[in-house]
């Protein structure tokens, strides 16, 4: 018994120290920052209770308006992401010659670092696209994408979708695979259509993919900072800047880190009761075969 228990502590030991300096104590040390006035710079500690989070709650316009923003963006891309990657899945599960090119062609933006990808796709945005515009005089080219608010949303939508869209494919070709070709022909002979088919058979027996990829587009989203940061830093006037940016000026732009804990703390709470709803959610409608 105690050579089984020795066993254990000495495979999982060091996973669990490294565990705990990494996460888990940085993790409680926030919690406490976040009841504290510091700067980040002296030794002087001040705890100052709930002003923090009444600030947050009831002065900070800044940090609703980055949540307002954050939020549309999410909803937004879970669901153009997961759309785009879902088709792509089924385009490139068909009998194609060049699919395996094109799930490696699909999958490559993913693979590209998210600071990198912004500067690329800004100067696509205040370059290339205004250069085509001059040539052809075509009005989407014209636009101001990222000197606009609106057009500044959509901006950094079609990168985010572009980058995780291939990932996602990926997870939805692997559900894809797996269901059975014998109850698909069957339907097809008792007479479904396609769209049948896939609402009916398809989509259910793939829900335990939806459940990851629906995950996984909510946590990138709510937590994108990298390309929000290269792409506009926020503006224009600050009607671009998601929850992370504000987080990070709050904290090592105005040297208030007790209150950029606090928000962190805030942020983290809100973005773990919305993922767990849906995976809770989405687990129910799981079907086994």
């Amino acid at each position: 018994m105690l050579s089984g228990w020795l066993q254990q502590w000495v495979f999982i030991g060091p996973a669990l120290v490294f565990f705990g300096i990494v996460v888990l104590i940085p993790f409680l040390m926030s919690i406490y920052y976040s009841f504290t006035e510091w700067n980040g710079v002296t030794t002087k500690v001040t705890f100052n209770g709930l002003e923090n989070f009444k600030q947050i709650l009831f002065h900070d316009k800044d940090y609703r308006n980055a949540f307002n923003f954050t939020s549309r963006l999410t909803v937004t891309n879970v669901i153009l992401t997961n759309l785009v990657g879902f088709l792509l899945a089924l385009l490139l599960t068909q009998s194609l010659k060049t699919r395996n090119v094109l799930r490696t062609i699909f999958f490559m933006p993913n693979v590209i670092g998210g600071l990198l990808l912004g500067f690329i796709w800004q100067f696509i945005f205040v370059k290339g696209f205004a250069t085509l515009g001059d040539l052809t005089h075509i009005g989407f080219f014209e636009l101001p994408w990222l000197g606009d608010s609106p057009t500044a949303f959509w901006a950094i939508v079609i990168v985010s979708v572009w980058q995780g869209a291939g990932y996602l494919m990926i997870i939805y070709i692997a559900a894809l695979s797996n269901v059975p070709k014998d109850m698909l022909e069957a339907a097809y002979i008792d007479g479904a259509s396609r769209l049948q088919v896939l609402r009916s058979i398809i989509v259910p027996l793939i829900m335990p993919a939806v459940t990851v990829c629906l995950f996984l587009t909510i946590s990138w989203s709510f937590k994108i900072f990298d390309l929000n940061f290269s792409l506009t830093k926020g503006g224009p006037f600050n009607s671009t800047e998601s929850v992370s940016i504000n987080i990070y000026q709050e904290a090592f732009r105005n040297n208030r880190y007790g209150l950029g804990t606090a928000k962190a703390l805030v942020f983290f709470i809100v973005v773990a009761i919305i993922s767990t709803i849906q995976v809770m959610y989405t687990k129910r409608k799981e079907v086994e075969v």
